[in-house]
């Protein structure tokens, strides 16, 4: 009996630090389900997202620069010290280092920030002057804090008529689908207007390996991202967008909206 327990304390063991398990969310491992970090305030961000308290020393860092695009809009930097991205495990527990980034225009969320590189479409920013703000959260959403002050960084922002709007956007959008699009297994088809989903969200069931292309048409400018397979897309006010992606994993993954925050439907690879 006690060589049995010995066996079973060792394979359990060896099970934390080996690959994810089924009751885990996709994408995370057992350290990423139980882990914890720093001390939970009863602060929040001003969103209603709890401060993570950590040490200055080791603290993460994030230094925000802006480069207008050739094309449209701003290409953001995010420059993070003691941090990485972790898109695959958004909804995890707190591992000090570790998470995501919200992007804020003069204190209103635009989008979820998933790397160290954002494309800012000019349609989002009004003309004149603003203020970015980019914070750095954890895998649970929870905002990383140290002295009882969100980690963020801020840069002024000044959008002059000759950004706020691009020569595509006076060409009318094609009814034909892309060829990309054209190939692909499965399309969903989805309308957001004012705040509201349609169809209403719900699973889509895929199989491993199959192409899915997802059409959104959005009565606002919004950004559109599929978690775990960290793909973006913006959405132009009025206009069907379409991105095509490959189910290459498999997984319980949500596709929502950056600024209005909407979950708009659910893939399930198998």
């Amino acid at each position: 009996m006690l060589a049995l327990a010995l066996l079973l304390a060792g394979g359990a063991v060896a099970g934390c630090g080996g690959r994810a398990t089924t009751h885990h969310k996709p994408g995370t491992s057992h350290e990423q389900a139980s882990g914890n970090a720093g001390t939970l305030l009863t602060t929040d961000d001003g969103a209603g997202h709890r401060l993570r308290e950590v040490p200055a020393e080791g603290a993460p860092e994030v230094q925000l620069t802006a480069r207008p695009d050739s094309e449209d809009g701003w290409n953001l930097q995010l420059a993070v010290k003691n941090f990485r991205f972790t898109p695959d495990s958004t909804g995890g527990a707190a591992l000090r280092g570790a998470g995501h980034a919200h992007l804020e225009l003069d204190g209103r969320k635009l989008a979820r920030v998933y790397g160290p590189w954002f494309h800012l479409p000019a349609a989002q920013v009004p003309e004149g002057a603003h203020t970015l703000t980019v914070r750095l959260y954890a895998d649970d959403h929870t905002a990383w804090a140290v002295s009882g002050k969100p980690v963020e960084g801020t840069l002024q922002l000044t959008a002059t008529p000759g950004q706020t709007g691009h020569t595509h956007a006076s060409t009318p959008p094609s009814t034909s689908p892309s060829p990309e699009a054209a190939q692909a297994d499965r399309t969903v088809t989805i309308t957001v207007r004012d705040g509201k989903v349609t169809p209403a969200p719900g699973r889509v069931e895929v199989a491993r390996g199959e192409r899915v292309a997802l059409h959104v048409t959005s009565d606002r400018a919004d950004t559109l991202h599929v978690h775990g397979f960290d793909k973006e897309l913006a959405l132009p006010a009025g206009q069907e967008a379409t991105l095509v992606l490959t189910a290459d994993r498999t997984g319980l993954f949500e596709v929502e909206t950056h600024a209005s925050d909407l979950v708009l439907t659910q893939l399930l690879v198998r």
